[in-house]
């Protein structure tokens, strides 16, 4: 990774999570740009792009300790077969819905703070 080239760092301020990591990076110097996910929630086409440089599978991009997910039953609409478009245009609708923090950085994209994935990605 280029380390004159800011990283985007997806975000809910309140979110402890999110403060943990944003900690991580500004202690390793690592430029960011932030975004809150709700303010500026992610659309469809991002999130495919996302999943397709993370190597994840789309599920992991659901925040399922979060109220939402839970309120309209996601989990169920996944088992029930739920087509990945119609996955990512659910999760466009609704930032709090998202699994954060997310880093996009070129061809990286981490998903959620792993203090051990984040340092062999970034650093």
């Amino acid at each position: 990774m280029a380390a004159s080239e800011p990283v985007l760092f997806i975000e809910y301020p309140p979110c402890s999570t999110c403060k943990k990591a944003k900690r991580w990076l500004d202690d390793h110097g690592i430029a960011h740009t932030d975004r809150h996910i709700v303010e500026s929630n992610p659309r469809a086409e991002e999130i495919a792009g996302w999943q397709a440089r993370s190597g994840l599978p789309l599920r992991r991009f659901f925040n399922t300790s979060g109220m939402k997910y839970r309120e309209l039953g996601v989990k169920a609409q996944l088992d029930a077969g739920m087509s990945d478009e119609d996955a990512r245009a659910l999760l466009a609708t609704d930032g709090m819905l998202v699994k954060r923090p997310i880093v996009v950085a070129g061809d990286i994209v981490l998903v959620g703070f792993k203090p051990a994935e984040w340092e062999a990605a970034l650093l």
